[in-house]
């Protein structure tokens, strides 16, 4: 059993190797789900003229979800960061996002202060970032967002950063919206 595919949950999601779900998404999906790119980068430039802003829904700090600890190789009842937001084009919410950390690792980063800029513009600054492999998923976030949206595809991967000193541990969740696949007329799936 994966680490990231608890088959006995059916409440909890199913991440699965990007590669294994690539034949049930289409090419247009693929293009976004699998990038490893920065995915702010990609929304601001398929938005064209319209603003971009990240609205954050949530930050502090709690107890992560059970599959969550367990891609960060942490305990379940571990205090970790966690920050919800909503990448949107013209106020129009296409992705959701939720990132977790150990608790522990965040000393001297700084992430708490990142208000409504991106995670991306600190992430792809890094040095000696190193993400790991994306997971995909069908299934919808494990929190509540901003509209009446639903979620058609989720990715995660964690990434590493300095960690040749125990460094931190960042998990990166990010759901795109059925808003988003409206907007730029990509397939249901």
């Amino acid at each position: 059993m994966s680490r990231h595919c608890v088959e006995t949950a059916p409440d909890l999601p199913c991440w699965r190797p990007i590669r294994a779900l690539r034949p049930a998404m289409s090419a247009p999906w693929w293009q976004w789900v699998a990038s490893t790119d920065s995915l702010t980068a990609r929304i601001v430039s398929a938005g064209g003229e319209r603003p971009f802003r990240v609205r954050l829904l949530r930050q502090g700090v709690g107890f992560p979800h059970p599959h969550e600890a367990l891609a960060l190789g942490m305990a379940a009842r571990r205090y970790a960061w966690r920050r919800e937001v909503a990448l949107c084009v013209d106020e129009t919410p296409w992705v959701v996002a939720r990132s977790v950390a150990p608790l522990k690792a965040l000393r001297g980063q700084c992430l708490e202060n990142l208000g409504e800029r991106s995670l991306g513009s600190w992430l792809f600054r890094q040095p000696d970032l190193v993400r790991g492999p994306l997971y995909a998923t069908r299934h919808a976030p494990g929190f509540t967002f901003p509209g009446d949206a639903s979620s058609l595809w989720g990715r995660r991967s964690v990434f590493q950063h300095g960690c040749q000193h125990g460094g931190l541990s960042l998990l990166v969740q990010e759901y795109f919206l059925s808003t988003m696949a409206d907007d730029l007329a990509l397939p249901s799936r």
